[in-house]
């Protein structure tokens, strides 16, 4: 049987429970206890109340809240983008195309590199709490590149997801059917067995509605649940494809109409908001409290990417959705938690309530508030995933 240990001494609380604390939608309690017993939370609750175990820790005041869930992020990858971002920044706009440099990058390194620099990130996200992190292909674009991304990927987490269909590949440009075909066909076959998820880039200069519906469609044949780059660049079909093949997340969600916002509201897909490409691109807000406000669940998340979002932090990405998206500090902790979690349609993470497996974070302050409050300070000091304490 497993040890039973007590984190005593919490300040407040996130536990993401209704029906615990205060019963709001992060079930915050204060001068709170977490027991944990093996990889799972057995009970949270008031200091005073908390029952025997067999080890103590004292949080020392600090506030505890779940682990960040980071449903979004790209980090198979090689090569350096600097270069664009100085330029960029000196007044030249995004756009897709800049995706084929980290591509002949990607291309060129050895699986060694590609791991190293995949660990090396995934280290930098568990420093800074995110004890959850999905990411995806997309930077190979051919048959074993592609599907060498997701052998790598799968051996360091386990929400992978294909998106050979980032853009076309370079060498078929002219011939996009042709590249279609490839995705659909011999590439998703070597793909498959190392993913959960299938994603596509639906914008223009990318895949439009008809080639995204015909990706994702074959990917769902194979086992694999879809997910989409929507409506991150202009307004386009993206959202509402995502609806219509019940996918777990529409990611982005820049530019959205009315239509969209209804769609979203009344299906089961998750609006995923990533603040940091408007902010790498200076781009657009996407409008948080529109969504919010119409019944949409949202999920934060870094997009951490070597061109557009080269970020692993998520409390960044929440001072940054506080700041400028509409998002009340409570909102924006819930959907870098629990929002993440259901963007990955998962009930174990991105809570604390019973039953839930023990990822947490213990920050140097009194309530999670601060992660809007005192951005770009290091708060996170200490991390558990599965009831260890890793960082």
């Amino acid at each position: 049987m497993s040890s039973s240990t007590v984190i005593t001494n919490i300040a407040t609380l996130v536990t993401n429970d209704p029906s615990l604390g205060d019963h709001s939608p992060l079930g915050l309690i204060q001068d709170a206890a977490l027991v944990v017993e093996g990889e799972r939370v057995v009970w949270a609750g008031e200091s005073s109340k908390a029952p025997a175990t067999d080890q103590r820790v004292d949080a020392g005041g600090k506030a505890v809240l779940p682990g960040f869930v980071d449903s979004h992020s790209h980090l198979v990858f090689a090569g350096d983008r600097t270069a664009e971002f100085n330029a960029r920044m000196s007044g030249r706009p995004y756009s897709a195309g800049g995706i084929r440099t980290t591509v002949a990058a990607t291309r060129a390194a050895s699986d060694a590199e590609l791991e190293a620099n995949l660990a090396r990130h995934l280290a930098e996200a568990l420093r800074q709490g995110t004890t959850t992190m999905e990411t995806k292909s997309g930077y190979g674009l051919t048959v074993e590149d592609e599907s060498r991304a997701l052998r790598l990927a799968a051996a360091h987490t386990d929400e992978v997801t294909y998106l050979g269909a980032h853009i076309v590949a370079p060498e078929l440009a002219a011939d996009p059917a042709a590249y279609v075909a490839l995705v659909t066909g011999e590439m998703l076959d070597a793909c498959a067995p190392h993913a959960r998820w299938i994603d596509v880039f639906c914008e223009k200069g990318a895949f439009d509605g008809d080639q995204a519906r015909a990706i994702l469609t074959a990917g769902r044949a194979k086992g694999l649940h879809p997910r989409v780059h929507a409506n991150q660049l202009s307004y386009g079909p993206g959202v509402q494809l995502a609806v219509e093949l019940d996918a777990a997340s529409a990611d982005h969600c820049t530019h959205l109409t009315d239509a969209d916002v209804d769609a979203l509201a009344a299906g089961n897909t998750v609006a995923t908001l990533l603040p940091g490409a408007e902010f790498s691109t200076r781009a657009e807000w996407p409008d948080a409290r529109r969504l919010l406000d119409a019944g949409v669940t949202v999920a934060l998340s870094t997009d951490c990417n070597p061109g557009s979002s080269y970020t692993s932090s998520v409390p960044f990405c929440v001072a940054l959705a506080v700041r400028d998206m509409g998002m009340t500090p409570d909102e924006a902790v819930w959907a870098a938690t629990a929002g993440g979690a259901a963007a990955l349609r998962r009930t174990d993470i991105g809570r604390l309530g019973p039953g839930a497996r023990a990822d947490l974070v213990l920050l140097d302050a009194p309530s999670h508030v601060h992660l809007a409050y005192r951005p770009g300070v290091p708060l996170v000091r200490e991390v558990w995933r599965s009831g260890v304490r890793v960082a």
